[in-house]
């Protein structure tokens, strides 16, 4: 199924959330929303370098390699990002 994207992140199930995500990364040539880079590689040294506090995302956060990111506030979808890059944009720009 094909996705009229962005999509509403907090109405979809686990396995269409999974879905949006290959769609984004289709979308975006499978370069991340985030840092532009491949999410086949790791995101970059300036994305990396940054310390994360692990407490404060769910347990297992960063073991799954590509996330689909969503504006927190309105619960819309914004495009597939690595694991890392997700939690810096939360925890360093509360997105």
């Amino acid at each position: 199924m094909k996705y009229n994207l962005p999509v509403n992140y907090d109405e979809l199930h686990s396995t269409e959330r999974r879905a949006v995500r290959f769609q984004y990364i289709n979308q975006q040539k499978n370069l991340c929303y985030y840092c532009g880079c491949s999410l086949d590689e790791n995101p970059p040294k300036h994305i990396t370098d940054k310390d994360i506090n692990l407490k404060l995302f769910p347990k297992n956060f960063l073991e799954h390699p590509i996330h689909l990111q969503h504006n927190h506030n309105t619960g819309m979808t914004e495009g597939a990002v690595h694991a890392y890059c997700n939690a810096v944009m939360w925890q360093y720009e509360n997105r």
